[in-house]
């Protein structure tokens, strides 16, 4: 117990969330008879919370891992020759079997849609057919208009719509000015009387 104790206690100095005086007060108590786990007690004084107790424990089992992985590989050369191949038996889980068969619903899946894309793309109309339909009275061979002369058609005649419009807004302004001077003159006789 004291040797567990001590090394929770050295793994949570290592990553600076006790000091060396905390984990002494905290074992102290263990001496004196209180029979918890150093965690318990750590957590009991205020000095740690529970989250700070279980990272230290997940980062101690993770590096645990790694080294018990490392001595693996160290330990053990991998046997890669065609018969050490052949020898191996390969299990598959429920899970794998599931993971595959979804897999290959899937791309089954996509292939039928794509499949049925590619028919529907075959059964588009022409775009001779199109263009006779969208422009049924136009004899065929028609030459559309070159873009200045539609410029023309269109846009030519609004400079002189806009030359006009302003100047009837010139108008109406002046026609404003004179009615505020004329309210102004009927205020200023209304005062004098």
């Amino acid at each position: 117990m004291a040797e567990n104790g001590q090394r929770l206690g050295e793994l949570l100095m290592e990553a600076d969330v006790i000091t060396k005086r905390q984990l002494a007060k905290a074992i102290q108590k263990q001496v004196q008879g209180d029979d918890r786990k150093l965690g318990d007690i750590l957590i009991e004084m205020g000095i740690i919370t529970v989250a700070d107790l279980t990272d230290a424990m997940l980062n101690t089992r993770h590096e645990e891992k790694e080294e018990i992985v490392e001595e693996k590989i160290v330990a053990q050369p991998i046997d890669i020759s065609q018969d050490a191949v052949m020898k191996t038996k390969f299990a598959l889980d429920v899970k794998t079997i599931i993971a595959a068969a979804t897999g290959i619903a899937s791309l089954v899946g996509m292939w039928y849609m794509l499949q049925a894309d590619i028919q529907e793309a075959k059964e588009l109309p022409s775009l001779k057919s199109l263009y006779e339909a969208e422009y049924p009275s136009r004899p065929e061979g028609y030459n559309w208009p070159r873009s200045y002369e539609q410029y023309k058609d269109n846009v030519e005649g609004l400079q002189d719509e806009m030359d006009d419009a302003y100047g009837k807004i010139e108008e109406l302004q002046d026609v404003i000015k004179e009615l505020q001077n004329d309210i102004k003159s009927l205020e200023r006789r209304k005062r004098d009387k």
